[in-house]
Order: C-alpha cells, then sequence, then structure tokens
C-alpha cells in the first residue's frame, strides 16, 4: 500500500425506537454506567455479527465458524456427492480429527455412527472451504472405505493432517477483515485489521418491562375459561446510539498481500456494512429498522480516535423533546474542539451526511449519500503520497 493514509475512523449516530438489540444471559437489556448516568448498550461482539453478516451478503461471500466442521462436510457428501451416510460421517469424523486441534465425540445416544466429533475450538474459514475439504475426502475414499469409526478422542485420522491444515489456514476478505483466532494451527491466525467499539446511549435511559399475554384461540372461539394462554414480560428500552469503529489499512493491506483495489473493496463493504447494520434481536416483536441519523469518516494518518467522551456528559433533550438533535450539535463539537487541540494535520480527509439539514461545522465536507461519503474518504485514503517539493 502506497498511500500515507493508516486509519477510517467511522462514527454513527442513530435513533432506536423501543427494542432489545442485544439482550444478556437474563434476557435483559444490556446498560454501562458512564458519567455516573446508566446508558443502554449493545456490546461489540453482537453488532459486528450483525456487521459481517451484511458485510458477506453484499460482498457475496461468506466464511463459516463452527466447532461442526466435520459434520458440515459429511452433509455435503451425502446431499451433493451422493456418498453413503456411513461412509460421509466417517469422512466428516476424519476431517475433524485429522489437525492439531483437539476434539471430542460427542454421543447422541444412537448408534456409532451418529456420533459427533467435534473440534474443541471454533475452527473460522471461508465457506469454501467446506468443498476443498470435501475434494480431500473424495480423493482418499479408498482409505475411508477402509478405515475405522473415530470413537474417541485418542484416535488418529487416515486424513493427511498437513493438507487439511492447509485448508484450516485459508482465508477471504470477511477472515482478513475481522480477524482470526487459531493459535491450534500453525500460522492459521490472523490479526484483525477492524476494531469495533460497543454501541452505547448518548444520554441517560430507563428499560422498560412490557407485559404481554396470548390468546388462547380455541378458548376464545368457546369461551368455556377466562384468562390468557400464556403470559409474560420482556425488557425493552430506545435510546439515540453513538457507535464507532476503525479500519486499520496498514493491517488489512498486510493480510490480504493484494492491490489498492482489493482494499478498496474490502474497505468500502465494510463502510458500507457498518453504516447500514443492525442486530436482529427480538426483530419480530420490535422492528427497530432504522438508519443512522449522522454517519462521520475521517481518514487519519496518526492514530484512532473515538468520540465517546463527547458523551461522558449526557445529552439533554432538546426543548421540543428528542435526542438526535443535541447528540449532532455535541458530536460536532467535540470534533472541533479535539481537532483544535491536536490540530488537523493528520487528517486526510473528513467528511459526514446527515438526516440534519443544518451545517454541522467540524465534521468536513458534507455529502448527500452514504456511498459518495465513503467513495470521498477511500480516494483520499488510497491516493498516493505527494512527494515534498524541493
Amino acid at each position: 500500500m502506497s498511500t500515507a493514509a493508516r486509519f477510517i475512523d467511522v462514527h454513527v449516530l442513530q435513533s432506536v425506537p423501543l427494542a432489545n438489540l442485544n439482550r444478556d444471559d437474563t434476557n435483559s437489556v444490556k446498560t454501562v454506567q458512564y458519567g455516573n448516568t446508566m446508558r443502554t448498550r449493545v456490546s461489540s461482539q453482537s453488532w459486528k455479527r450483525a456487521l459481517r453478516g451484511s458485510f458477506e451478503e453484499g460482498m457475496g461471500e461468506a466464511a463459516l465458524r463452527t466447532r461442526r466442521i466435520g459434520e458440515r462436510v459429511a452433509r455435503l457428501l451425502v446431499e451433493e456427492r451422493e456418498w453413503p451416510r456411513e461412509l460421509a460421517e466417517r469422512a466428516g469424523a476424519h476431517l475433524a480429527a485429522a489437525s492439531s486441534i483437539k476434539f471430542e465425540v460427542a454421543k447422541d445416544g444412537k448408534e456409532t455412527l451418529d456420533n459427533k466429533v467435534l473440534t474443541n475450538a471454533m475452527v473460522y474459514v471461508p465457506e469454501s472451504a467446506v468443498v476443498e475439504l470435501a475434494d480431500l475426502a473424495q480423493e482418499h475414499r479408498a482409505a475411508l472405505e477402509a478405515a475405522k469409526d473415530i470413537k474417541k478422542s485418542s484416535d488418529k485420522s487416515v486424513l493427511p493432517k498437513e493438507r487439511v491444515e492447509a485448508v484450516l489456514r485459508s482465508r477471504n476478505g470477511v477472515i482478513n477483515l475481522f480477524g482470526r483466532m487459531l493459535a491450534e494451527v500453525d500460522d492459521a491466525g490472523v490479526d484483525g485489521a477492524v476494531q469495533v467499539a460497543h454501541a452505547l446511549t448518548t444520554h441517560a435511559t430507563d428499560v422498560e418491562l412490557d407485559y404481554f399475554s396470548a390468546v388462547d384461540d380455541v378458548t376464545a372461539l368457546w369461551k368455556d375459561s377466562t384468562g390468557s394462554g400464556h403470559m409474560g414480560h420482556a425488557e425493552l428500552s430506545a435510546g439515540t446510539f453513538y457507535r464507532y469503529a476503525t479500519l486499520d489499512l496498514r493491517d488489512l493491506a498486510r493480510n490480504t498481500q493484494g492491490s489498492d483495489a482489493t482494499l478498496r473493496e474490502l474497505s468500502h463493504g465494510f463502510l458500507r456494512a457498518f453504516v447500514l447494520s443492525l442486530p436482529q434481536a427480538k426483530k419480530n416483536s420490535t422492528a427497530a429498522h432504522t438508519i443512522p441519523d449522522l454517519v462521520h469518516l475521517s481518514v487519519r494518518t496518526d492514530r484512532p480516535l473515538s468520540y465517546a467522551a463527547a458523551f461522558e456528559s449526557p445529552v439533554v433533550a432538546a426543548r421540543e423533546g428528542g435526542f438526535a438533535g443535541p447528540s449532532r450539535e455535541t458530536l460536532a463539537g467535540y470534533a472541533r474542539a479535539a481537532n483544535t487541540m491536536l490540530g488537523t494535520a493528520s487528517i486526510l480527509n473528513a467528511g459526514w451526511t446527515s438526516l440534519e439539514t443544518k451545517d454541522l461545522a467540524g465534521l468536513g465536507t458534507r455529502h448527500d449519500a452514504f456511498d459518495d461519503l465513503i467513495a470521498a474518504a477511500l480516494d483520499a485514503a488510497l491516493a498516493a503520497p505527494q512527494e515534498p517539493s524541493a
């Protein structure tokens, strides 16, 4: 990568109506105490999963994270290559047992052949790796037909370890962006080029308890008893969220070892997916499908810069109500102050787009559309550095 750019920071303000985008282990709204004020929170893991799904759909490529890689290959062998089920399951088990990753045999109470061989660590591979592993099984079909079933964790696979691990090391754009932790296989780890913060509301929030009941249709028709068929409650909250992520272009260039065209394609896909993604928890009962109120991109040469501290003092609603407008003003004001204190020499490009009709000084050039904003940021980020004048 010949550009001087290092990071692309993406800042998003997004208002979400009554919802629970990310629940904890008790189905409660996740929160955080910030600025001595309770805020609603959506974990980075939750939003990153939604982001990854949106990215995969937009780019037309997918990655697979699973302990059940052997079962996945076995199903392909049965459904697409017409292998006998017994042999396909044996092949899947031997594939799962063939790498340096420890495995376990999970019995399901049926016949031995239904035992599931699970890797102790989750493998994270391109979806295409399933076909590659199936091809490997096809190549060694005779050895698998003569082999014994994997029945315990000390059993050895008849498949070549080095070739299975070569497939487990494979990667695509998704993995190059988001990284991969797989310490059990040498050189399989990938340092992610993306950092995603927990989203939190810019203002204080309360958790609402939504009591609900379900009618038994037969009881309602016959009218032979009273009461509901089911009762329960759910925790929900609403608010304007500040979301932040940063893309390390040098890390992405190192991971891809590709051209500027590859960098641009992956960066554009990531930025667009981050802007438009939304966790889907309780979507059928809340349908909180909003878009951002504001998106601000900053291309930097020095270090990432989150604006979360802008909201350490919680935003107060406008006189006419609403937190989105004051949140936009607060974000722009913090950006102006931060850029005044740090200087702007390290900022190659700054821009924004918003539902707001007023100008917001401090956020750079205004653009009408997300894609125009992203294109301008990438043009600046991937431009060759200027040679110093003589």
